[in-house]
């Protein structure tokens, strides 16, 4: 049973593209009440609601098509995705509702079970709740959760933050986008030991279960004046969202992205996305420098992807340091500039 036969787009590159989502919020309007913190203006990854006693509360939620051929390891990947957003705003996840769509009528009702149990698993290593959800019986199998947490310290981190001269940490290789693409395309064997994509396969499960929650912590301690997860728009999509909302400019050094292993190699042999295409289409207009190849690899779509920070250049090697003690494959991948507010340079080549 191949789960990511039976879906157009595999994880967070089944998203809208960022150009027809933003033409479509457009039309709405910009919600506001006084214990709003944080909406939807500044494109940033979750709610944010001032609440009369304790801690602000913050609310997200995030669901996709099957990124892997594993259902409990699909399971997991998409619980984890979901609290990032959560991390990303500094906060730290609750509980969870289960959102659903399943084609009954093709794929065992097993199958969802193990899905579910993977969420369950990814919930209880991470220490939040699933308590519920909701389903519905639909042409591809999709799963996701409705994350409900709660602000670490007094201010979330958002996209608006971002000062001229803060360094840019991102805490998890590129490349997630690449190999869902060569699992939908390859056959089953390639992501077996001796395969052609087994190494790949293996670190990218690996990163896409890796908790994000390490990672907020370390950027709390270094004092991050901004923050986001990588997910569906790329590094370059999601870093357009920050300068944009902070009024800056960025410097992207394309050599200093860590990449998934064989993450070039895919790219080379064709394995781009739709959704990679998209956000190439989308960030072009903003970005200046960088190769084709360099460019599609920071705009590979990425799912459960790292926390892309913004942090005071001198906290920034610290932060690296932690996080590499604990597993995490960071670095610094750029800085804040004072330049035309929204405008990306990428140097270097990536890969």
């Amino acid at each position: 049973m191949r789960l990511t036969q039976y879906s157009h787009g595999a994880g967070c590159a089944c998203k809208l593209g960022p150009s027809e989502l933003a033409q479509v919020l457009g039309r709405l309007p910009v919600p506001e009440h006084p214990d709003l913190i944080v909406g939807s203006d500044t494109a940033d990854d979750a709610a944010v609601w001032r609440r009369p006693d304790g801690p602000a509360l913050v609310a997200t939620a995030d669901f996709f098509t099957p990124i892997v051929d594993d259902a409990r390891t699909w399971g997991r990947i998409a619980a984890v995705n979901a609290s990032s957003d959560v991390y990303a705003m500094g906060g730290t996840p609750l509980f969870a509702l289960n959102l659903v769509a399943w084609p009954r009528d093709l794929l065992d009702l097993d199958l969802l079970a193990e899905v579910l149990a993977g969420g369950h698993d990814a919930a209880g290593a991470g220490g939040w709740l699933v308590v519920g959800g909701h389903s519905v019986d639909g042409p591809e199998p999709m799963y996701g959760q409705s994350v409900l947490g709660e602000l670490v310290g007094p201010e979330p981190l958002t996209n608006a933050g971002a000062r001229p001269g803060d360094a840019l940490v991102l805490t998890k290789p590129l490349g997630t986008g690449l190999v869902a693409t060569a699992v939908k395309r390859l056959p089953t064997e390639a992501v077996e030991p001796g395969g052609e994509l087994h190494e790949a396969y293996v670190a990218g499960v690996a990163e896409m279960t890796r908790s994000n929650g390490s990672a907020s912590a370390a950027a709390l301690e270094a004092g991050a004046t901004a923050a986001t997860d990588v997910t569906g728009f790329g590094l370059l999509g999601h870093l357009l969202g920050m300068v944009r909302a902070s009024g800056v400019a960025a410097v992207v050094d394309g050599g200093a992205v860590p990449l998934l292993p064989g993450a070039a190699g895919l790219l080379e042999a064709g394995f781009v996305s739709g959704g990679t295409q998209r956000n190439v289409s989308h960030v072009a207009p903003h970005v200046d420098g960088g190769d084709d190849a360099t460019r599609t690899l920071l705009a590979d779509a990425q799912t459960s992807g790292g926390l892309l920070v913004a942090v005071r250049a001198g906290a920034a090697t610290a932060m690296v340091d932690r996080l590499a003690a604990t597993g995490h494959r960071a670095a610094v991948v750029g800085e804040i500039t004072d330049g035309p507010a929204g405008r990306i340079t990428v140097t270097g080549h990536a890969g």
